[in-house]
């Protein structure tokens, strides 16, 4: 079959955006490899999900002459293991990929739309940004937009040729295992009650939870604030906070203030298994997102019949459905706090949310609909190749 390259900056991404789907296509008889910045973890990722891999440094800041050399590296990783086709992932490795794979002629160039960088930015950073995407997309045979806005703002702001974007089924890079990890069936009562004593949250509290990085981006400054809005409130309500914190776009001292002193805001750091057990304790997830790709932990939050509160703006807004699988909120703290005391006061609208989503996700992104649309991608490559 084909050699596969992905191409990535940290390991943190790669159960996201890949996971069992890189067993799947080995399986299928793809020689999947992955190139990413030097990182203890990569071995024990590589076993679990199937991979060889390159260590090679990718920043995500631009610097001249770092970049000029791993994207020699990655070029002599190319010609080395014969790779027919390259995929990258975010803004800069994707543009280090799609440059790799065009001198080197790769026949299938894939860069992978996760988001969009300039959305949050300004002055000449957001110039860059926007520049590098339309390189990216330029040098590539097809990008792939993980939502239906993505392609839509991309389209508005002359990202790539409408001829070239493709969405993978409904949206989203790698789907979700709704019929076993993210299935509320397999996470047993016991299994909740132990992870909040663990967190020594009370059996009978009500849980506002979050995944993903710790960054201002993220929302986690209004969130924080909607949540100790509540606390004035509600004696019962927690707030979980699941995930690393991050140095770029880090939290302000003082979100982070009232974090440490908060004694019911739990903090957990990175977590790498058994997330679905989280999800399972959380009442109700909220993604105050400044910017989206798709928005994972929607579709894994959704899955696990969880209700959702996020923002109608790119990649979150294709998620959920208003009103049916979760409620829009406008981002600012009074509106979060709203959204969520009114799942808090109607806790039946709250279930009916997350049945309803649960159900929306498995329709439309299981994670095979997904992986045989990236399926089909590779085979029309391997015929190519054959025919030549």
């Amino acid at each position: 079959m084909a050699n596969v390259l992905h191409v990535v900056n940290v390991d943190f991404v790669i159960p996201y955006f890949f996971g069992n789907q890189l067993n799947y296509m080995r399986n299928k008889g793809h020689n999947i490899f992955i190139v990413c910045s030097p990182s203890e973890r990569l071995k024990t990722l590589s076993l679990k999900y199937g991979f060889s891999y390159k260590e090679i440094k990718i920043l995500r800041q631009f610097s001249i002459i770092t970049d000029f050399f791993s994207l020699i590296r990655i070029c002599i990783f190319i010609r080395k293991h014969n790779i027919k086709i390259i995929n990258g992932h975010t803004p800069k490795a994707g543009l280090l990929a799609m440059c790799a794979g065009f001198l080197m002629n790769v026949p299938q160039r894939i860069y992978f739309r996760h988001g969009l960088l300039y959305e949050t930015a300004d002055g000449l950073k957001r110039k860059i940004f926007i520049y590098s995407e339309r390189v990216a997309s330029m040098l590539s045979t097809k990008v792939i937009c993980v939502s239906p806005y993505l392609i839509e703002r991309s389209i508005k702001d002359k990202l790539s040729s409408s001829k070239k974007m493709f969405l993978l089924n409904k949206g989203s890079c790698n789907g979700v295992d709704v019929a076993n990890q993210f299935n509320p069936l397999n996470v047993s009562f016991e299994n909740k009650m132990n992870l909040k004593s663990r967190y020594m949250l009370p059996m009978n509290s009500w849980v506002i939870g979050y995944t993903g990085r710790l960054v201002k981006d993220k929302g986690i400054v209004e969130l924080v604030e909607a949540f100790e809005l509540l606390c004035c409130k509600y004696s019962d309500i927690y707030l979980l906070l699941v995930g690393p914190e991050e140095e770029r776009d880090c939290l302000p001292e003082k979100t982070k203030l009232s974090i440490a002193q908060n004694s019911r805001i739990v903090l957990t750091g990175l977590i790498n298994n058994n997330i679905e057990y989280y999800y399972s304790i959380m009442d109700v997830l909220v993604l105050a997102t400044h910017r989206e790709g798709f928005g994972t932990s929607i579709l894994e939050a959704s899955a696990m019949k969880i209700p959702v509160i996020t923002t109608n703006y790119t990649g979150s807004r294709d998620a959920i459905i208003d009103g049916v699988t979760g409620l829009y909120t406008t981002g600012n703290a009074m509106s979060i706090a709203e959204k969520v005391e009114k799942l808090y006061c109607d806790k039946k609208y709250a279930v009916k949310l997350g049945e309803q989503g649960r159900k929306f996700v498995q329709d439309n992104f299981d994670q095979y609909l997904v992986w045989r649309e990236i399926e089909k991608l590779y085979e029309q490559e391997v015929c190519k190749c054959n025919l030549k």
